[in-house]
């Protein structure tokens, strides 16, 4: 299935979820950059087996499932498989397939025609690395400012002090920001830190880096403690419930021999605590694209770029599109198109 502009379906209703209560009142997703995504909807170690889970992704009601051997199934909701119900992964009753790509310890999917390939994550596969779900947040903001929110290095110090910077050290250095292999790539982004993780004491400059592979996703890496040769990677896969309410899916991948599990998952939970009310009083919700619309500064360089850059994919969902950029981003989207096609 390729989504056009004029395929829109009007979805109206109360989703209710485990942890979300969300009211659907608009047309489901239209803009075919977004549909045409892989998108994540679960950790895989919180899907019921044998049972159907149901969740929101671009403001369609999907339902989702693990057999005992460890298949995935995902389907569009249907008032035959309700939440909870038993069912079995390998007959769905008619209910129309999605797919489904078990990546990176979790459940993606895609309402349209998705790429062959989710994007790659080569760190993922160290094998002393400990890779984990941290938890999964409901916030009420869009998918792309959960993003620039986790791009931004000047606030570390004011809302994560003590842990993910430190007063009076504010001054963001030059760091350098470019668009390479379709991905945002940030580099030399250098910050006094406290404790960067949960096996870190000492204060420290951290030299992170950050990568932005996916419109909805995003990376941040740094020199591990145990290995200083390679990189833990702490990723936010954020899934669009509607386009101004995410679930946020919280990626550790860490070479720590010392932590528990629970450390190290409660440690990142009170970082994402700290930056959720900040989300949630942003205004508007859905992220502007028009450079002119919030005054940018120096450390503002990734979020720049970011912006610039879903505005030449020609992304409308979960973003105000800048004026004068329509004719771009309907070019956009069909190089989109023919990419997935």
């Amino acid at each position: 299935m390729r989504l056009a502009p004029t395929d829109a379906r009007l979805i109206s209703g109360i989703y209710q979820g485990r942890n979300d209560t969300v009211e659907i009142t608009q047309p489901a997703c239209t803009d075919p950059v977004i549909v045409n995504q892989w998108h994540v909807i679960s950790a895989l170690d919180e899907i019921s087996v044998g049972a159907v889970n149901e969740t929101l992704l671009l403001e369609e009601r999907v339902s989702f499932t693990a057999a005992p051997d460890g298949e995935c199934r995902v389907w569009r909701s249907t008032p035959d498989l309700p939440a909870g119900a038993a069912v079995d992964a390998a007959a769905l009753n008619g209910a129309e397939p999605l797919p489904a790509r078990p990546e990176f310890g979790y459940l993606w999917t895609s309402l349209g025609d998705a790429p062959a390939e989710l994007f790659d994550l080569p760190e993922y596969h160290h094998p002393r690395r400990r890779n984990m779900n941290a938890g999964s947040v409901g916030v009420a903001t869009s998918a792309p400012r959960a993003v620039e929110n986790f791009l931004d290095l000047a606030h570390f110090p004011y809302v994560h002090e003590h842990s993910l910077g430190v007063l009076p050290h504010t001054e963001v250095t030059e760091y350098d920001v470019e668009i390479r292999n379709d991905e945002i790539h940030a580099t030399r982004c250098d910050m006094m830190v406290p404790k960067v993780g949960a096996n870190f004491d000492a204060p420290m400059v951290m030299r992170y880096r950050y990568r932005v592979p996916h419109p909805y996703c995003v990376m941040l890496f740094y020199d591990s403690l145990p290995e200083p040769s390679a990189e833990d990677v702490c990723g936010i896969w954020v899934q669009p419930m509607t386009a101004e309410r995410v679930r946020a899916h919280n990626y550790m991948g860490v070479i720590d021999d010392t932590s528990t599990d629970t450390d190290i998952k409660a440690y990142q939970l009170l970082i994402f605590a700290q930056d959720k009310p900040i989300l949630e009083n942003q205004h508007p919700k859905c992220l502007p694209l028009d450079p002119r619309a919030e005054t940018p500064i120096r450390a503002d360089r990734s979020a720049i770029t970011y912006r610039r850059w879903l505005s030449e994919l020609g992304v409308t969902y979960g973003v105000i599109p800048a004026p004068g950029r329509e004719g771009g981003a309907r070019e956009a989207r069909q190089r989109m198109t023919r990419q997935v096609g």
